[in-house]
């Protein structure tokens, strides 16, 4: 059996103290894994379903083959995992701002960081996601290149930011730079962990053809009821 707590890595970062510990619920008897930065809480292995929905929401929307998809934020991957399970995509490339995560799954100290290493289509990209997107996520002979998907899973909500760097990019400026690196027929979606914000879908539909926010309703082991989350999804 587990022990019952166990600190797996603890790192400074410019973002500040990083943690990734390991701890057994008594109840459920399951290991859970969980990311700390400082005293808040990133994400846990017991609460997954608003991570992999910003993809199963995002890919469902496209009909094409060959898929060839961003995802901005590694964390236990999650997200990563379900696109990978799309058989239609050919290339994933995960932009993953603190390398210590990187590492994390690559050293295979979470639990899907063996299978997503070890999957051929899937590149973990250390960078800045938001100043990439600004710059050109990836260059082609003509400019930024044009992917089919960016999804988007780091800041808590459009307004409750981890740096307030990533303040451009929910404003019409940046989300124009998103769609101007998606296919025609692209998707991009983005995780909150709030209510569907009217003022943020305004902002949307001043740049997408088309915009939804889906609330996602997942059960809540703690509390004993459910918890929700929103996924907006916009496509070109």
């Amino acid at each position: 059996m587990s022990r019952a707590f166990e600190e797996i890595d603890h790192q400074t970062t410019p973002m500040g103290e990083i943690s990734l510990r390991r701890r057994l619920e008594p109840t459920l008897k399951v290991d859970v894994y969980e990311v700390k930065l400082d005293d808040e809480f990133l994400m846990s292995s017991l609460f997954t379903a608003s991570e992999e929905a910003v993809a199963q929401l995002g890919l469902e929307e496209l009909s094409g083959e060959h898929l060839d998809v961003v995802v901005g934020g590694l964390g236990l991957g999650y997200t990563a995992k379900v696109v990978l399970d799309d058989v239609r995509v050919t290339r994933l490339q995960v932009i993953e701002a603190l390398p210590q995560v990187i590492g994390w799954h690559r050293d295979h100290l979470v639990p899907l960081g063996a299978d997503l290493s070890a999957d051929e289509r899937c590149s973990f990209v250390q960078g800045d996601f938001f100043a990439m997107v600004a710059d050109g996520i990836e260059q082609g002979d003509e400019g930024p290149k044009q992917f089919d998907a960016i999804l988007v899973d780091i800041d808590h909500t459009p307004s409750h930011l981890l740096s307030s760097s990533h303040a451009n990019f929910y404003r019409p400026t940046g989300l124009a730079r998103v769609r101007e690196q998606l296919v025609p027929g692209g998707v991009f979606a983005l995780w909150s962990d709030d209510p569907p914000d009217v003022e943020f879908m305004k902002l949307l539909d001043e740049v997408f053809d088309g915009v939804a926010a889906h609330v996602v309703h997942f059960p809540n082991f703690y509390t004993g009821g459910e918890s929700a989350c929103t996924v907006y999804v916009a496509t070109t």
